[in-house]
């Protein structure tokens, strides 16, 4: 019935033009993802997770200068709104892409607050029939809602953020994109070490931040037991483990991606526990704000946050935070439906495209840190630092030499495509979103 609504009202509008004798041009035809064959090629498979970079530029160039922008629309189905972190850096990202194409908030739809439920469907229908070329939604959760618009819409462009199933979906239509936020992880790792290796110095990390075996303990606030989170939280370990080698760290999830109350709780129990630097994976300021207070206290706590500087809740709590700079996937995604071009089925980039940062250090950081920071980064982009090196960790007290990245039955459980390679596990690399789920030795789930 849609379709059948949208082809009479297109009929009227033929009719309508022809009468008023128009010769306004409107916005180029979306763009199409590439075929399924070449998805499924090995060629596609490790450009899965990249983007053009000069395509992306270019798109940005010429969207505002040869296209007719006027009737051009972008809708934006986020699951919460500017008052929570993550969500507001996709918001940033998005306002920088429209900036960057010479587009207005005339040009984009906002549904801000969509629960991962029937709503997000609801909310990509509204946008579709609002006249919207490309329609992005920003959780895991929306993933199956977005695609089954897709279904319905197929001259629409959709994009699944951090999901998993767009090449599988066979779709021309329906995209996935992550940015390599692992690697900022590693690097707020280093962050932490440096800070840790301070604190052992100054003799301010004392036997009561150790383990049994003599390790100093870490924090870790995580949302799900996810992949995602799992790999943000290894390669933030990892990034600590390079600077200081005696540590663990204790999870404990939260199983709510924003829920500043039961972060907060979620970072004291660390804390009680001994931690000593805690990071996280949750989308509010709870555990920054928590490690703030317990410091004003006189326990010895720092934060690394995720997604916005937390200076302003931890002035001298927090060290820094791994952000995504989602304007460059936006940029390039909406240029390219903008100009009638072709985009990533997936799409996965890092520091090397300035996908991912981390928040300018915080005062209390140790000395030594930037320098520490921007050799590690230099590194990552010269490819040379490889976050998941399987010489670095090991799981059951064995070195790791083999490990899946894609899962086909859905049962998060990956079971095709060997991730190791060159010994290192290639994160990103056959599809965008994280499928590192490996728990390696000196990391404790605690619920």
């Amino acid at each position: 019935m849609k379709k059948i609504i949208a082809l009479l009202l297109a009929v009227l509008m033929v009719f309508a033009l022809v009468a008023c004798a128009s010769n306004t041009t409107t916005s180029s035809t979306p763009a199409a993802s590439s075929s399924a064959a070449a998805s499924s090629s090995a060629a596609a498979s490790s450009s899965a997770a990249s983007s053009s970079a000069a395509a992306s530029s270019s798109a940005a160039a010429s969207a505002s200068t040869s296209v007719d922008t006027s009737n051009f629309k972008v809708g934006a189905v986020l699951v919460g709104d500017e008052n929570e972190g993550y969500t507001y850096a996709h918001i940033v990202g998005l306002q920088n892409a429209l900036s960057n194409l010479g587009l207005t908030e005339d040009n984009i739809i906002w549904k801000y607050s969509i629960g991962e439920t029937e709503a997000c469907y609801d909310a990509c229908v509204d946008c579709a029939e609002s006249g919207c070329s490309i329609i992005i939604t920003n959780s895991y959760g929306h993933q199956s809602y977005c695609q089954q618009a897709a279904e319905e819409y197929p001259d629409i462009q959709f994009v699944a953020m951090t999901g998993d199933t767009a090449k599988a979906s066979g779709l021309a239509n329906f995209h996935n994109a992550f940015t390599k936020i692992y690697e900022a992880r590693y690097v707020g790792g280093i962050v932490a070490g440096m800070k840790l290796q301070e604190l052992i110095d100054s003799g301010k990390a004392t036997d009561k931040n150790m383990d049994a075996d003599g390790n100093y303990k870490i924090g870790y606030v995580g949302a799900y037991p996810y992949a995602e989170v799992v790999s943000g939280y290894t390669a933030f370990f990892l990034g600590i483990r390079s600077i200081v080698k005696n540590v663990s760290m204790e999870v404990q999830y939260t199983n709510s991606w924003f829920d500043i109350t039961a972060e907060g709780e979620a970072a004291n129990a660390l804390i009680a526990d001994g931690c000593i630097i805690i990071g996280q994976h949750a989308d509010s300021t709870g555990a920054p704000a928590a490690c703030e207070a317990a410091l004003k206290a006189g326990t010895p706590v720092y934060s690394v946050g995720y997604n916005v500087d937390m200076l302003s809740v931890a002035p001298t709590a927090a060290l820094t935070s791994p952000t995504n700079e989602w304007g460059v996937f936006y940029t390039y995604a909406i240029g390219a439906v903008l100009n009638g071009q072709t985009f990533d089925t997936n799409w996965a980039e890092g520091f090397t495209k300035d996908a991912v940062a981390i928040t300018p250090l915080g005062a209390s950081c140790a000395e030594g840190t930037q320098d520490a920071v921007d050799k590690a980064i230099e590194a990552i982009k010269a490819d040379t630092l490889h976050v998941f090196d399987t010489s670095t960790f090991t799981v059951g007290g064995k070195p790791v030499t083999n490990a899946f990245a894609t899962d086909t039955n859905g049962d998060f459980t990956p079971d095709a495509d060997e991730a190791i390679i060159d010994g290192y596990y290639h994160e990103s690399y056959f599809q965008s979103a994280p499928s590192f789920s490996l728990r390696i030795d000196g990391i404790t789930e605690l619920n």
